[in-house]
């Protein structure tokens, strides 16, 4: 049996080591392309027509005038007449003219009748009794869903927590896959509880979950004799990607589509573009070099890039390009959902935790939203008492956004434990160490090692103290800390390796790189298991010509690419060692490929050059296909569940209210590391986008016209270079660490930042400032509530 496992530590030649990305000339010297890059032949442009309304009905819809005009080409309406819009900007009409300049005059050339309807955009606090009870959910309910764009993952959790109001027959199971169910929504479906005794529940912005209690709840508040209370929140913010989202269809005959997308996903779109399309997914090749960015947003082609296919179809196939203008980006790309709470929670007086309660609302949009992992990490704590309220609003539908649900769970939990522990006068950080038992037991080792790790690069015994006690001034200056977890286990994967009788190799994968090292990965592990070096082996990957790869998200890529790519390495060199073995008399289990030379391992001086090796194969080049998972080629060469610790030092000035960054801590394993720079990059990217949305995002609402008031560069802010303090990066690494093979690092990381920047605040001044961003305006309220107490 071949041995795919990873190789030791002292058998690896570059694997864990510090490598640069291969992808970086291409990068820096701007030769590398996007899709916004691509060019195509006779290229027509596209614009679209948005709703300017957060909830209304078309009443009708008039494009003659746009369809008269010169250099346009075709006009395409994506929600027509009758049509319900649920969020401002949606997609109406789109159009397709021979430039930029006549595409946009022949939207504003439509003529549009609205029915306006109330809408809700808020995300604050819902009314005492608002909420109703969750009941099953009707066809109508699905079909609403799947029209406000509500992700596949939360509508399956729905169905499997709500049922449903009566079973469908196949003809609207159908219907609903027509309309973009996905295949695990209509399981879902099939296999759902049915409650026919409630067929007209009324319809409620504000849905509240099933309560949930473990051990004595409430009662347990009897027994703690030190009791914290605080109310808690993040906003929604947006996904705001460099490259915006888009595509460029085109189709090369009556039944076949070209596509290029800006996607995390490349090998899954052709099947989410099939079924409205009504075409076989077979039919329809999808190509990305580079993406300018996902972090979530990207996994489907939306309503815009179907309306690319379709009205390309109606414009003799021509290729048709659209590409989402800053503004449209800014509104309806997907954002991160809201998540806010009132929160209780109990100790004894040295500090062990014994009662947890919480009341928590948030928003995703026209789906609502669930409950986030609360109480996070700490989920051990053993008397809790929860209950989830989701917000129906008209924002525009949520999306993952680099960990979903994490960065708020965690702020919420470690900042109402931060407050418990200020109260009981104890160190944040003695706090969590005395409760470490608390946490998911196959990780507290791992916390207690981190936590030391990162409290020696913080210098957190120098720099903590009691708050509001290190002021000098108007400065104020304190650390915060918090502590987060993560799957990241890899993905369905399959990679084709050949090796050729010149000596070159080539891989060929589905995959997608989104900026997160995906090819150095993939010829890091295939450079070690063969032997040679990286610049001899041709990668392919970005096209669904090639054996298809999971979409890049959940941090799944690292691990699913290099375990195939192992696999296929491992094959492929031991076939052509049962090629090359009799002429250098030996078996092929004697053989080893090292340094470009393939030799017997007793008796290096018994030896072939790879080339001359590879020139045994004859004249047919050995291809391979290696797949994750593959229980047919043991081990397992991935693994789920990591843990890290976050810690911020600040300064805050108290006359202006301005919090200025001055260092940030991140440890974090995540077992068999490739890379080891790529890992710190991932780290380093990580807290800058930690700091951004700590500090400065939100997408702000206008509650009257139901309009993002932000959708621009100016005013929906990011971090920038001076807001970017000292980073220190500590990955976990050696035994138990690397013998759980490669583990998923892109989110992890960003989850900490925002608790532990609060918290780092809140010891600076005295006063939690309640809800992120931490802008100056909130942290001057919260220090005037503090001194006028």
């Amino acid at each position: 049996m071949p041995d795919y496992s990873w190789p030791a530590e002292g058998k690896r030649s570059l694997i864990g080591k510090r490598i640069s990305r291969v992808d970086s000339p291409a990068k820096v010297s701007g030769q590398a392309k996007y899709t916004y890059d691509v060019k195509r032949p006779a290229m027509l442009f596209g614009k679209i027509l948005r709703c300017p309304y957060a909830h209304a009905k078309v009443v009708s819809i008039d494009a003659s005038a746009a369809e008269r005009m010169p250099g346009v080409k075709a006009v395409h309406i994506i929600q027509g007449q009758n049509s319900n819009i649920h969020w401002a900007g949606d997609d109406l009409v789109a159009v397709a003219a021979v430039d930029e300049s006549t595409a946009e005059d022949a939207v504003r050339a439509i003529k549009v009748e609205y029915e306006r309807l109330p809408h809700l955009v808020s995300d604050a606090e819902p009314p005492k009794g608002a909420a109703e009870e969750q009941g099953p959910l009707s066809m109508d309910d699905i079909d609403d869903m799947l029209d406000n764009q509500v992700p596949a993952r939360q509508m399956v959790q729905q169905i499997e927590q709500y049922g449903i109001t009566s079973k469908p027959d196949e003809n609207t199971l159908n219907g609903l896959k027509e309309d973009g169910a996905t295949d695990e929504v209509i399981s879902a479906i099939r296999a759902a509880t049915v409650h026919p005794e409630i067929t007209n529940r009324p319809k409620s912005n504000y849905q509240k979950s099933a309560a949930v209690t473990q051990g004595e709840g409430d009662k347990a508040f009897d027994q703690a004799e030190v009791i914290s209370e605080g109310l808690y929140g993040a906003p929604v913010i947006t996904h705001c990607c460099l490259e915006s989202h888009g595509s460029i269809s085109e189709w090369t005959d009556d039944d076949h589509l070209f596509v290029h997308m800006s996607t995390q996903n490349v090998s899954g779109i052709a099947g989410q573009m099939a079924v409205p399309l009504k075409v076989p997914a077979t039919n329809i090749r999808v190509h990305q070099d580079h993406v300018g960015g996902g972090f979530g947003s990207k996994f489907g082609p939306d309503r815009w890039g179907i309306a690319t296919a379709a009205i390309s179809k109606k414009a003799a196939g021509k290729p048709v390009r659209i590409m989402l203008e800053r503004d449209s980006e800014l509104k309806v790309a997907g954002a991160r959902p809201s998540a806010y709470a009132r929160v209780k929670a109990g100790a004894k007086k040295d500090g062990t935790i014994v009662a947890w309660q919480s009341e928590s609302w948030g928003t995703g949009g026209p789906g609502g939203g669930g409950m986030p992992p609360i109480p996070y990490v700490f989920n051990g704590i053993p008397n809790q008492h929860k209950e989830h309220t989701a917000i129906r609003n008209n924002i525009g539908p949520a999306r993952a956004w680099r960990a979903p649900s994490h960065p708020q769970a965690a702020l919420i939990t470690m900042c109402a434990l931060d407050d418990l522990a200020a109260k009981l006068n104890m160190d944040s950080l003695e706090f969590f160490l005395k409760n470490i038992d608390l946490v998911n037991k196959e990780r507290q080792d791992t916390y207690r090692e981190e936590l030391g790790i990162a409290a020696d690069l913080m210098g957190w015994k120098q720099k903590w103290h009691a708050r509001g006690q290190n002021v000098s001034g108007n400065i104020a200056r304190g650390v915060g800390l918090s502590m987060h977890t993560w799957g990241g286990r890899g993905h369905a994967s399959d990679c084709d390796l050949t090796v050729f009788p010149d000596g070159s190799v080539e891989i060929k994968m589905g995959s997608q790189d989104i900026g997160t090292g995906t090819r150095t990965t993939i010829l890091i592990v295939a450079s070690d298991t063969l032997g040679i070096p990286m610049d001899g082996i041709k990668l392919y990957i970005g096209d669904t010509l090639y054996p298809p790869s999971g979409g890049s998200g959940g941090s799944t890529t690292p691990g699913g690419v290099s375990s195939s790519t192992r696999r296929a390495a491992v094959d492929g060199r031991d076939a052509l060692f049962a090629k090359v073995a009799s002429d250098l008399n030996a078996v092929p289990e004697e053989l080893e490929s090292v340094n470009e030379m393939v030799r017997v391992k007793l008796d290096p001086s018994r030896s072939l050059s790879w080339k001359q090796a590879c020139s045994k194969l004859g004249a047919m080049p050995l291809t391979v296909r290696g797949k994750n998972p593959d229980k047919s080629k043991p081990p397992d060469l991935t693994n789920s569940g990591v843990g890290g610790v976050g810690m911020a030092e600040v300064e805050v000035d108290t006359e202006t209210g301005i919090v200025k960054i001055k260092k940030m801590v991140a440890v974090q394993d995540c077992g068999l590391i490739i890379d080891l720079k790529m890992a710190e990059s991932s780290c380093y990217g990580a807290m800058i986008m930690g700091i951004s949305y700590a500090l400065f995002e939100e997408k702000v609402m206008d509650q009257v016209t139901g309009r993002m008031l932000n959708a621009d560069m100016q005013f929906y802010r990011l971090a920038g270079l001076n807001d970017i303090p000292e980073l220190a990066v500590h990955m976990m690494t050696g035994k138990g660490y690397d013998e759980r093979g490669v583990i998923g690092l892109g989110e992890p990381p960003v989850i900490s930042p925002g608790a532990a920047i609060s918290n780092a605040v809140a010891n600076a001044v005295g006063v939690r400032v309640p809800f992120l961003p931490l802008t100056p305006d909130r942290v001057l309220a919260a220090i005037g509530q503090k001194e006028g107490a």
